[in-house]
C-alpha cells in the first residue's frame, strides 16, 4: 500500500511589498518552505494573494518572483497537484501562471472531499454581510471592461503604477494589528455559520484575515481555519488523511 501523502494550504505572500529587499527573503522563505515538504505532499492549494499586485498583458507579465515560480514548476513537474486562487490582490492573474506552473486556477470558493471529509476553500475576501463598497470595487475590477482598459496602459507605465499603489499600503503594519473581533463582527466567521444552515461542511478553508484562526462554528463540529499570512508570522495548514493542522512555520 502506498504511503499517505499530505494536502498543504498556505495564502497571503503579499510578495512584492514593501520593498524589494524584504519581499525577496519572503520568497527565499516561501520556496524553502515548498522544498521541504516536496517528498510528503501530494498536493498544495495557493489560497490567494501570492502576489501584492500580477497583471498579465498579452505578451508581458510582471519582472521577478522567478524562485517561487521556478519551484512550483518544480513541484508540478514532480507530479504535485497545485492549486491557485486568485485573491483580491493578483485577481489579474490570467493564463500565464497556470500555463508555466501546471496549476489549476479558481476564482471563487471550491467545495472538495478529501477523505471522508468535505472542505470549502477559497481566498475569502467579499464573503459575508457588510462592504459594500469593497464588492462593488471588486466586480468592477473583475470587468473585462476594467481590465480591458489597464491593458491599454503601456507595462512601464500600468505595472509602475500597481507597484506605486503597493508601496503606499500599510500591509505589515495592518497584520501585527489584527486582532479577532469575534464570532458576530468577523465577515468569513458569519459567512462559514450562515453557510452551514445550507450545507454542511466539515472545514473551511481562507486566507485574506491575516489572522491564523481555527474556529469551531455554531454547529459545533465543523471549523473555519484562516491560514494567516506570511509577511510577519508565517503559517500553513496540512491535512494527512485524518486531521486538519494550523501550524506554524519557522
Amino acid at each position: 500500500m502506498s504511503e499517505q501523502k499530505n494536502i498543504y494550504f498556505l495564502s497571503d505572500f503579499h510578495l512584492g511589498v514593501p520593498n524589494y529587499e524584504s519581499s525577496l527573503e519572503r520568497e527565499k522563505n516561501v520556496v524553502r518552505f515548498l522544498d521541504s515538504i516536496k517528498n510528503s505532499a501530494s498536493e498544495i492549494y495557493l489560497v490567494g494573494d501570492i502576489f501584492d499586485f500580477w497583471f498579465e498583458y498579452k505578451t508581458v507579465a510582471p519582472r521577478g518572483f522567478v524562485r517561487l515560480l521556478g519551484k512550483l514548476a518544480e513541484l508540478s513537474d514532480s507530479g504535485i497537484k497545485l492549486h491557485l486562487f486568485t485573491g483580491n490582490h493578483d485577481m489579474w492573474i490570467f493564463d500565464y501562471l497556470p500555463k508555466e506552473i501546471g496549476a489549476a486556477l479558481y476564482r471563487a470558493p471550491v467545495e472538495r472531499t478529501l477523505g471522508n471529509k468535505t472542505f470549502l476553500i477559497g481566498h475569502g475576501d467579499g464573503l459575508g454581510p457588510g462592504d459594500k463598497g469593497y464588492k462593488f470595487i471588486k466586480k468592477f475590477f473583475a470587468s473585462k471592461f476594467c481590465q480591458w482598459m489597464f491593458a491599454r496602459l503601456h507595462p512601464n507605465f500600468g505595472i509602475s503604477l500597481a507597484n506605486f499603489w503597493s508601496g503606499k499600503s500599510r500591509m505589515a503594519n495592518q497584520i501585527k494589528d489584527a486582532i479577532y473581533l469575534g464570532d458576530d463582527k468577523e465577515f468569513i466567521t458569519i459567512y462559514c455559520n450562515e453557510t452551514l444552515k445550507r450545507k454542511n461542511y466539515d472545514y473551511f478553508i481562507f486566507g485574506h484575515r491575516h489572522l491564523p484562526l481555527n474556529i469551531l462554528l455554531s454547529n459545533q463540529k465543523s471549523r473555519y481555519i484562516n491560514l494567516g499570512e506570511w509577511v510577519v508570522n508565517p503559517h500553513y495548514a496540512v491535512w494527512n488523511g485524518e486531521e486538519m493542522k494550523l501550524i506554524k512555520w519557522e
